[in-house]
């Protein structure tokens, strides 16, 4: 059997997402100055070349964001988000043709992104947050990934509960992909995102991780954002700082269960741990 059959996702601009090689690598870089993993933030040009900087290093795709979503952030308002993300990513754009993701949750920063050059709406509220958000993907033809949270980043993590974990996800995810078809989004430019984080302790975040394909399905490609997470210094006793081994080690059971992009702030380690997951599946024969 093959280790991957999934086509090529077709992407504004003639770019494409290859899913027949390694797990694809996409790089972190926060516009901003709260993000909770310090060095992945920067501002203006530094944020350009710490993304050409990704790029060389190996990295498949490039995810802007300029608000914060870890938990306990607040709310950020549009004019901030597009003063500090758009100039960045028109820059970028400029400089390197990679595929450029725009971590958002409002229309009006979704389509000055798109414009810009970006080709990808990561949004955490899958497109329900702004009740625009859809149709301004369906009307550039980007590519969207549906993200599941439970609440708002604010108060998420105080005390998330869940009668069925797997089922709600996996309710939830049919629903959303289903709203956003419903919105003329094409079927193809759907991924999706478990949500590692976002309203989940970690014994949560661990049942996710062991069954990652059968709660995500597959009818779309998944993305697995554990990179530095909270719940892998619980396991570890790591603080961030020290949370590469521990992302390294989630990172490639989430591989080894069918997640095809990892959302990670270290892309070199991750470059080469994607080319050893797919060269050990390929030789195992998994699909």
């Amino acid at each position: 059997m093959p280790v991957n059959v999934r086509k090529p996702m077709v992407l504004p601009g003639g770019r494409f997402l290859d899913f027949s090689g390694p797990a694809l690598i996409m790089a972190i870089v926060n516009c901003n100055e709260d993000s909770f993993y310090a060095p992945s933030r920067s501002l203006g040009d530094a944020a350009v070349e710490k993304a050409l900087a990704a790029e060389k290093d190996g990295a498949s795709i490039i995810d802007f964001g300029a608000e914060s979503t870890r938990p306990g952030s607040r709310y950020m308002g549009a004019e901030e988000e597009l003063e500090r993300l758009i100039p960045v990513i028109a820059s970028f754009r400029k400089r390197s043709n990679l595929p450029v993701s725009a971590d958002t949750r409002k229309a009006a920063v979704a389509a000055a992104a798109l414009k810009a050059g970006a080709d990808i709406i990561n949004d955490i509220s899958a497109l329900s947050d702004d009740p625009g958000m859809a149709a301004v993907c369906a009307e550039y033809g980007a590519a969207v990934i549906l993200t599941h949270k439970k609440g708002i980043p604010l108060s998420m993590q105080e005390d998330p509960r869940y009668d069925n974990l797997a089922n709600e996800l996996k309710a939830f995810f049919l629903a959303a992909a289903g709203r956003a078809i419903a919105a003329g989004i094409s079927r193809e430019k759907i991924m999706v995102d478990p949500g590692f984080g976002f309203g989940k302790n970690t014994e949560n975040n661990l049942e996710i991780l062991r069954r990652l394909a059968e709660i995500c399905g597959t009818d779309y490609p998944v993305l697995a954002a554990l990179s530095r997470k909270r719940f892998i210094g619980e396991v570890t006793g790591r603080d961030v700082a020290g949370g590469l081994p521990g992302t390294l080690a989630a990172n490639a059971a989430a591989i080894m269960n069918g997640a095809e992009i990892i959302r990670v702030h270290d892309v070199m380690e991750h470059a080469d741990l994607a080319k050893m997951m797919f060269a050990l599946k390929r030789g195992a024969g998994v699909d």
